[in-house]
């Protein structure tokens, strides 16, 4: 499957809105030694460095939520808003 980067963050900004709705901001880069894509959420001194491999790369493009990614998601809104 070929998409951009810049179409898998709109992507996932798509599928978690709470990204957008608390400002956060996110660097998105693939990694080839790594073989998937590491993305950073940032806000204020707060960050989370986390990856998606490939695989759920491409599903979260087909419309499958990434469980992985919204968990972090969740525990990086809970520990910046606690």
């Amino acid at each position: 499957m070929g998409y951009t980067n810049v179409a898998l963050k709109d992507k996932i900004f798509e599928m978690y809105p709470e990204i957008g709705e608390k400002r956060i901001n996110v660097g998105l880069e693939f990694s080839d030694e790594k073989e998937s894509y590491v993305i950073k959420f940032k806000k204020d001194l707060h960050e989370l460095t986390t990856y998606l491999e490939k695989k759920d790369a491409d599903e979260c493009m087909d419309g499958v939520k990434c469980v992985h990614l919204g968990v972090q998601i969740g525990e990086f809104l809970k520990n910046f808003d606690g």
